[in-house]
């Protein structure tokens, strides 16, 4: 399957970041591509560097204007769209979601961000209800899909949660970038963590993977720090954790080829699933053993 990841740096004209997408799904489509990725929150620049009440008017229903805009261009292309939203679910009610549209433009699923970061720029938690659909993969006419956004990669349970249900392919749509007084150093370790991770959920449970980050300096608003140097380097990874192909720091169609066969031989060689102790994983659900 030929897949495009969509790197991106962000203005705050909304409807600008909405048509750069869409010229973007029609130069990979007229490439071949069968499935296209966004990166996380990819309609506005990042908000949640601070908290502001003014950042929910960004939010939108699903099915609403960003979903009704790119079901047209899925349904035009014949292509599959993997979109990261700013959802209002209700007044107050608020949701960081991934929305995948099939290629007759209909939503196939989605899928609500379970584990919600708070640090310093990141303020996710004042935005975001955490998700209440659980890992499940949403399925496709390219595949069943197991979709999950950015902070989620960082936990091996939702991974194979979605590989246990027949997930094919692994997908991070992300929002991570680096702290300007960090030394070289520090930001090459997280970097390299980060990619190191999603490369293990491949390897482990036999799939490959595929992580959209987006990419740009952007200010902090309220002064408060120097903002965020998205890092980019979005990639594929196939089920053996080989990198298929890998972006800069800039923006880029990345376009990756992925053979979705692969993982029935991987996975006769190195039968993880198979061995697992499922008798003796019943801690896994308690928070800390004392």
């Amino acid at each position: 399957m030929k897949i495009a990841l969509i790197q991106k740096s962000r203005t705050s004209d909304i409807e600008h970041n909405r048509l750069t997408l869409g010229e973007s799904v029609r130069m990979a489509a007229v490439k071949g591509a069968q499935l296209i990725v966004f990166q996380e929150l990819h309609n506005s620049l990042y908000f949640c560097q601070t908290e502001s009440t003014d950042n929910f008017d960004l939010a939108e229903t699903i099915p609403g204007p960003s979903t009704e805009y790119f079901s047209k261009l899925a349904r035009e292309f014949g292509v599959v769209l993997v979109l990261s939203l700013f959802e209002k679910r209700a007044a107050g009610l608020y949701h960081n979601t991934a929305v995948v549209i099939e290629k007759d433009g209909s939503i196939a699923g989605k899928y609500r961000k379970m584990h919600i970061p708070d640090d310093p720029a990141y303020y996710e938690k004042f935005y975001f209800t955490p998700g209440d659909l659980g890992f499940h993969p949403i399925l496709t006419s390219v595949g069943k899909l197991g979709v999950q956004v950015c902070w989620d990669q960082w936990y091996p349970e939702g991974a194979r949660l979605m590989a246990l249900q027949g997930a094919e392919l692994l997908i991070y749509p992300t929002a991570i970038g680096w702290e300007s007084t960090d030394t070289d150093d520090e930001k090459q370790r997280q970097l390299d963590a980060w990619q190191t991770v999603q490369r293990g959920h491949a390897v482990a449970n036999g799939i490959p993977v595929v992580a959209v980050n987006r990419c740009g300096h952007e200010v902090d608003p309220s002064g408060q720090t120097n903002g965020i140097d998205f890092w980019g380097h979005s990639f594929a990874a196939g089920p053996q954790g080989e990198i298929l192909a890998e972006a800069g720091t800039n923006p880029t169609m990345l376009l990756v080829d992925v053979d979705m066969k692969r993982s029935e031989n991987v996975r006769r060689w190195w039968p993880f699933l198979r061995d697992r102790r499922i008798d003796e994983f019943c801690d896994l659900t308690r928070r800390f053993i004392d």
